[in-house]
Parts: C-alpha cells; structure tokens; sequence
C-alpha cells in the first residue's frame, strides 16, 4: 500500500471515531453466485445463482466512488466465473482503477486461476492442507497448489474459514504461505454459521484454542493478516457490529456489513475476523488502530 492512500484512509479513520462518522469505505460486489464448488460451509445454492450484468456492476462501482468508497472487492460464488459478453472479472480490476480506487481486492477459489493482474490483494481461499480442505472443497488443493505456479510477484493472501474439519491445520498451513514463493499472508476468519452448516461452528473451548494458536503464530513472525487485539474480542463476542463503514451489493440491494443480517440472529455468531477488525477500529479502539498501522502496511 502507498504511504499517500494508507494516509488518506488513516484520516478517514481518524473522522470516523472524532465525529462519530457512519460512512461507509469498503464496498463488495457480488459479481455472482454460481460456483464450480459444492462446499461443505457454504449456504449458497450455486446451481440457481445469479449473475450480474456488467452495466449494474459498473453503475455501482461508479456510485461506491461518489459516495466516497475507496475499498473496492469483487466476489463469488466463484469470482472468476462472471463474464458479460467478451468481459471478464479483469476488465472490471481495470476499470475500477481506472474509476479511482486505491484498493481493488478479488476473492477466489483458485481452481481457475490464482493470478489476477491488477488487483491489490487476491483473497484466495484455502481451507487447511490436503486433507481437510478436499474434505471440505472437494479434491481442488492440488489444482490450487498448481496454479499458484502463475501467481508469482502479485499480493495473494489465503483466506482460511476454521471449522471443526480443519482446525488443527492452523500451523500447518501458516507454514505453507510462509514459505510459499507466492503467497505473502494468511487471513483467519472462523465459520459463521448459516442455516444448514451449523455441525461445522466450533464451540467455545474450540475457538478459544484456535485464538491461542493464532496469537502464537503471530508472535512467532508468522505473515498472519489479522489484528491481535482482536482476539479477545472476538472470544467475548463484546464487539460492535453490524459495522456501518462497510457496504455488500448485489443486484442492485445493499446490506450493511454483509448479507447474513438478513438472517435472524446470525449477526451474533458472526465468525469473520476482519468484521470484528473493521468494527472496532471505527469505534476508536486504541489497541485496533496500533495494529493496523503495522499490520496494514506490512501486508496491504
């Protein structure tokens, strides 16, 4: 990240808390919602997802910027399956650049492609090593493991969801990314449990453990992508949500935060880290912002 756009959303920041701001900076697009996976933790029923024309996602990439949006992601389903016409999720890195956000992040499945050129940071998902992830995914860790060959030099960070399944694989994996000539961090959220997929949430005694090793990992120099103060939060499940700062679109309809508010009592078991992250930052968390001075910048 430039000093010059880190500074710009350090100040946004610093408005935020000192005014008591509710506008938003972070905006995600969901291009789609068909996938090529059947994913044991995911609540979309991708063989009737939609898929947005590229006319409505360009209108609101246009309109995230007026409103003053600066952070831009694009997501699936599987990011890398929206097209229209002869346009791909690559034109539309392009163009959102072109538009004038300093941060333009994809997230993907890395079975088609790990390489996106031009996006700040790829999010790729990688659910453990081998065995939990194709036990979660289906037999794709190899297929990822391969196309990661052609994504060598851009900011790609695995994006791990813990669950019952794959929660012993925190270490395991960090190694990978850390040693990995093309991956450059790891981001931990935790299993959010949507209607269907509640078997997969860890119970508290598991979460506690999962937190311990994560903290560890970090303090060990682990390329770890997430706010230690966060942490404890988390675990208390004390901090403020939904966060206002960050926006979901899809079709034309906004969330605030994300889509699960729509599901009654989901917000409270929310397991997204950077959720917590954004939430507390924006409330003036002293110990958030010392973090995200260091981390952002270091991996951002």
């Amino acid at each position: 990240m430039r000093w010059s756009t880190f500074a710009r959303f350090v100040a946004f920041g610093a408005s935020t808390v000192l005014f008591r701001r509710r506008d938003p900076i972070l905006g995600t697009i969901i291009l789609t919602d068909k996938c090529n996976l059947r994913c044991r933790h995911c609540a979309v029923v991708a063989d009737t997802g939609n898929t947005q024309p590229y006319a409505g996602v360009r209108a609101e990439m246009e309109a995230f910027y007026r409103e003053g949006l600066r952070i831009l992601f694009f997501c699936g389903g599987e990011t890398l399956l929206w097209k229209d016409g002869n346009r791909t999720v690559l034109d539309l890195v392009r163009e959102a650049k072109e538009i004038g956000f300093p941060l333009v992040n994809v997230v993907t499945n890395g079975t088609i492609s790990a390489r996106i050129p031009g996006a700040d940071i790829v999010f790729l998902s990688i659910d453990g090593m081998k065995e939990a992830h194709d036990a979660i995914r289906g037999p794709t860790f190899d297929t990822i493991m391969a196309n990661l060959e052609d994504a060598k030099g851009q900011n790609t960070c695995v994006y791990m969801a813990i669950n019952k399944l794959n929660r012993h694989d925190l270490r395991p994996l960090a190694g990978l990314v850390a040693t990995h000539p093309s991956l450059r961090s790891i981001s931990f959220n935790f299993h959010t449990p949507y209607p269907g997929t509640e078997s997969l949430a860890l119970d508290q005694a598991e979460k506690r453990e999962a937190v311990e090793e994560i903290r560890a990992l970090m303090k060990e120099g682990c390329p770890v992508f997430n706010l230690p103060s966060t942490l404890d939060h988390f675990l208390a499940n004390d901090w403020p949500r939904p966060c206002a700062q960050c926006i979901v679109s899809e079709g034309g309809k906004r969330w605030v935060c994300g889509r699960c508010v729509d599901v009654p009592g989901l917000c409270d078991q929310c397991g997204y880290l950077f959720a917590a992250e954004f939430g507390l930052l924006f409330h003036g968390n002293l110990r958030a912002i010392l973090d995200m001075a260091r981390v952002y910048r270091s991996f951002a």
